[in-house]
């Protein structure tokens, strides 16, 4: 067998989406598995909805994830360019050897003529499209249309025969000859479409395996039919792929996850703060597993067991709680130090910390780390956990739900009994805080530990849910602590 490989061709068309991710991702692992080539492609020859911005963050995205590619942008490789924008002459130039050699031709029928004959279909009970009119036309029937001013598209001529392939995903999948009409190729403007330069691609790049989504399931007979006109002209290496198609994800309502739902946006996660090998890891099982129930492990793990046969053809739903968990149990395998690293550009995007981040801060975070660990499932949580200790002074507010909720009269009573016995406190530690508020709040005022705690807590970290109380109000140091609980009693 050729050596494997495989191909990631999105279009640059808005924010990447976790659907396009998975794909990539299987792909990616195939490919590492076998030893074989990522490609990395852009499909960008829709100029009305392709923009640089989008391609600029495809390459981010997969720069981010860790999705490294063999071939593609910025890397180079024996078949480029990997711009399908930069590849137009090539489109071109297959095109009319298809047509010379008889595998497409020219189809004057207008929009109107089109409809009319779907419709008659419709009323014949015939499966509707494209009937062959323009096939055989005549070099003077041509000239009269262009004369009427019409401009043709491009049509491929399906040979007229059953496809039967064996689906990497499906296993034997068939399409009669009827399903699958002559289709076009290149708009009367001249513009190929994705079903010319997507096979041309492939076929130049020397594609063995094609991993895509469901979707795009009743395309491939065409492209096997593409393949072997392709072949005959003498267009690439002549291998047509093997393919496997790629369960659905569904969202809510058991309806395929779309661009328009919030959760399938791939910046969505990234700015709450989920990490790379959480959010893959998460989608590696969407349609695949590792076997024996195992839902936690690394790309390298997945890479080392991916076998496409064992890929699940029914539709997987997308689980934003366990997408979240499974986040959250990576944020733990983390060192201080690491979660440290990847915590501070959350830090300071949200205004915490500056861009030169102090020794004095820097200290403080890294004690903090243990605090929060345990308590966060995406580092925008640590973001808002941290805040109350290394936002400036000036900066820090009690959120005001919690407020109502915790410092009304009954927790405006615990601030001022809490207070004078901190001011007397000399040995500022997190067990002598502890000890203090448990005699004066608990044994003195007889409140429960939640809503003892509580106020003190909404009055020192700014939020009910915070890192423990004693060691916040340890770090946060005496002086700071002592005015936050003052500045909450005058409200």
């Amino acid at each position: 067998m050729s050596k494997v490989r495989v191909r990631f061709c999105p279009s640059p068309t808005g924010d990447p989406h976790v659907g396009m991710i998975r794909t990539a991702l299987f792909n990616w692992a195939y490919a590492k598995h076998t030893g074989g080539t990522f490609v990395f492609r852009i499909e960008d020859t829709d100029s009305a909805r392709d923009s640089e911005d989008s391609y600029e963050m495809l390459l981010d995205s997969l720069r981010w994830l860790g999705l490294t590619w063999d071939e593609g942008p910025e890397v180079g490789g024996p078949f480029g360019p990997y711009r399908q924008s930069e590849r137009m002459d090539i489109y071109a130039d297959v095109a009319s050897k298809l047509i010379n050699a008889g595998h497409a031709y020219e189809c004057f029928c207008s929009q109107e003529e089109l409809e009319v004959a779907r419709e008659i279909a419709k009323q014949e009970k015939r499966t509707p499209g494209y009937d062959g009119t323009c096939r055989q036309l005549s070099d003077d029937q041509k000239t009269a249309y262009r004369a009427e001013g019409r401009k043709p598209v491009i049509r491929f001529k399906m040979p007229g025969t059953t496809c039967t392939w064996t689906d990497l995903v499906r296993g034997e999948l068939s399409f009669a000859a009827e399903h699958v009409p002559d289709y076009v190729l290149v708009r009367a403007t001249g513009d190929p479409l994705y079903t010319l330069v997507n096979p041309v691609d492939d076929a130049l790049m020397q594609i063995t395996h094609v991993l895509r989504g469901e979707d795009l399931l009743s395309s491939t007979p065409r492209q096997i039919a593409l393949y072997a006109a392709l072949k005959d002209i003498g267009v690439g290496a002549g291998i047509t792929p093997e393919f496997g198609h790629l369960p659905y994800v569904m969202g809510e309502g058991n309806k395929k996850l779309s661009k328009r739902d919030p959760e399938s946006s791939l910046s969505m996660y990234r700015n709450e703060g989920f990490l790379p090998e959480g959010l893959l890891n998460y989608l590696a099982l969407l349609g695949w597993s590792l076997g024996d129930d195992q839902e936690f492990f690394s790309l390298e793990t997945m890479s080392k067991a991916f076998d496409v046969s064992r890929v699940n053809p029914n539709p997987a739903r997308f689980d934003l709680k366990k997408c979240t968990a499974i986040n959250a149990d990576w944020i733990r395998t983390l060192s201080a130090d690491d979660l440290t690293n990847r915590l501070i550009p959350y830090l300071q995007t949200a205004g915490v910390l500056p861009e030169v981040v102090s020794d004095s801060s820097l200290t403080q975070l890294k004690l903090a780390i243990p605090l929060i660990q345990e308590r966060i499932e995406t580092l925008n949580q640590g973001v808002q956990m941290l805040s109350f200790l290394l936002a400036p002074d000036e900066l820090f507010k009690i959120d005001e739900e919690d407020r109502a909720s915790l410092l009304d009269a009954s927790g405006i009573e615990v601030l001022e009994t809490a207070l004078p016995v901190l001011e007397k406190l000399d040995n500022w530690t997190t067990e002598h805080i502890e000890e203090v508020l448990r005699v004066a709040l608990i044994d003195g005022l007889g409140k429960k530990p939640k809503l003892a705690f509580g106020a003190v807590r909404v009055a020192v970290t700014g939020r009910r849910i915070s890192p423990p109380l004693f060691e916040s109000a340890a770090l946060l140091g005496k002086d700071r602590t002592i005015a936050r609980i003052r500045s909450a009693i005058s409200g």
